[in-house]
């Protein structure tokens, strides 16, 4: 059978007023055989279930990790919250000294501390 012929079949056949029987005769003619062996459908519909249980496994991880990494953020962003009110009690003042939690010190000794000259 020429590749157009069998071009011409296959786009034959996506029509819905197409009766699939003529088309599987035709292809009978030219020597083409469906047969399948012995348990051949099992085999296709095993492997269909195993490749959605996959799909559902990684689904279920992503859900889970997503839930840990929200209870994790939750608990970290408190800890920070409690981090500074502390140090801005320990300081006595709500400043930006006291943020960055350094005492007296003037932004020329900042640089100098920075850049080691």
């Amino acid at each position: 059978m020429k590749p157009s012929e069998l071009k011409s079949l296959i786009i034959g056949s996506l029509d819905e007023k197409a009766d699939p029987q003529i088309t599987a005769r035709k292809l009978e003619e030219e020597g083409v055989s469906f047969d399948f062996s012995k348990g051949f459908s099992d085999k296709v519909i095993d492997r269909i279930s195993s490749a959605s249980d996959t799909i559902s496994t990684e689904i279920e991880f992503a859900k889970s990790m997503r839930f840990a990494f929200n209870r994790i953020a939750i608990t970290g962003v408190a800890a920070i919250v409690f981090l500074l009110i502390s140090i801005f009690l320990a300081d006595g003042s709500l400043s930006l000294n006291s943020f960055l939690g350094i005492e007296n010190t003037f932004d020329e000794d900042i640089v100098c501390l920075l850049t080691g000259n």
